[in-house]
């Protein structure tokens, strides 16, 4: 008889137990309103990260014209200068106190695709520094070709982002709107 009232206190204990280490973490979840400044910076964004993936596509069509290298590094230091600018966005994010537990989690998210988007556009440079009269080849082509994914992979990513956070304030205050009716 012992051991069937002990499993139950067990039970009892474990369940107070989780609820006692759940309690912070809700309450945690229930204060960290969505910050308006990650918002902004959200959207500023998403308008840089549109013209990088723009700029990086006319990079890689440019693999297949006849264009001068001054042109390709023209073009590649635009793209490298919206990546500067993503990164400074991202900057802004990550020093921004609070903010919701999505938006912390896209500037997680965010932050490893830009990385990777600003090596390689590091790793294009130098190409093309050292192999200037080369840039119809298929060495170049690649590098231009990948800086064009990880650009889209990052312009989907941020929009996406971006978007919930537009339809998320509209919902909100449609339900406020509601709630005053």
């Amino acid at each position: 008889m012992r051991h069937i009232r002990a499993i139950p206190s067990l039970a009892a204990a474990a369940l107070l137990v989780a609820g006692y280490l759940m309690v912070p973490a809700l309450t945690m979840a229930a204060t960290n309103q969505d910050s308006p400044q990650i918002t902004k910076f959200l959207a500023d964004a998403r308008t840089e990260a549109a013209e990088l993936k723009a700029d990086s596509a006319d990079l890689e069509s440019m693999t297949r014209s006849k264009l001068s290298w001054e042109s390709h590094a023209a073009k590649v230091e635009m793209i490298k200068e919206h990546v500067n600018k993503t990164v400074k966005l991202l900057t802004s994010m990550k020093d921004v106190s609070g903010g919701s537990a999505w938006q912390q989690m896209a500037v997680q998210g965010i932050e490893p695709l830009l990385k990777e988007l600003a090596g390689n556009t590091e790793a294009t440079i130098k190409h093309l520094n050292a192999n200037r009269t080369r840039v119809h080849m298929p060495a170049f082509r690649d590098y231009a070709k990948a800086n064009l994914d990880l650009a889209t992979d990052l312009e989907s990513l941020i929009r996406k982002f971006a978007d919930y956070s537009e339809a998320k304030g509209k919902y909100e205050r449609l339900g406020a709107e509601l709630e005053v009716s």
